[in-house]
């Protein structure tokens, strides 16, 4: 979990200086603007909170092997990304977004914080790439995602 927060603090600071018009700014044709990786971003965080306590309180217990979720960070492989976590185009100030990173940032650390060990090893939901994956696998995939979004910040930050 502490890489993930080292993430998301990484993820934070490449922001600062930014104003609400810079990051809702669309630097290239048919891309992401800042603001909208970050909802992306929000919206991922809370869709995995969601699948992992869902799975959590179920009685199902379908184990899987360990994915190579590493690859997550080669951006050359392309995903498309589920329309639920697709973000919107509407105007978002930095301060609305920290708020949200904020609640979704909470409300994971809950859900995983008091879970059982077990059930993280031996519970699992589909992710569009590595298909079923475990919950202990989801939890570091997270701060694997922040980090591919983090690189494409950078690299829209580059084109304001």
């Amino acid at each position: 979990m502490n890489e993930n927060e080292k993430v998301r603090e990484e993820l934070l600071n490449a922001v600062i200086g930014l104003t609400d018009e810079q990051l809702n700014t669309h630097p290239e044709r048919g891309r992401w603007s800042i603001m909208q990786v970050l909802d992306h971003l929000y919206l991922m965080e809370r869709a995995i909170t969601k699948g992992i306590s869902d799975k959590l309180k179920s009685d199902d217990s379908i184990p899987a092997v360990d994915k190579p979720i590493e690859l997550t960070l080669n951006r050359e492989m392309k995903v498309q990304a589920p329309p639920f976590v697709i973000p919107s185009g509407s105007y978002q100030t930095l301060s609305e977004i920290k708020e949200k990173l904020s609640e979704s940032r909470k409300a994971f650390v809950q859900v995983v914080d008091h879970a059982k060990k077990t059930d993280l090893e031996q519970k699992s939901f589909p992710h569009p790439l590595f298909k079923d994956l475990s919950l202990k696998q989801w939890i570091p995939f997270v701060g694997l995602h922040e980090k591919r979004h983090l690189l494409q910040i950078e690299e829209l930050k580059a084109k304001l």
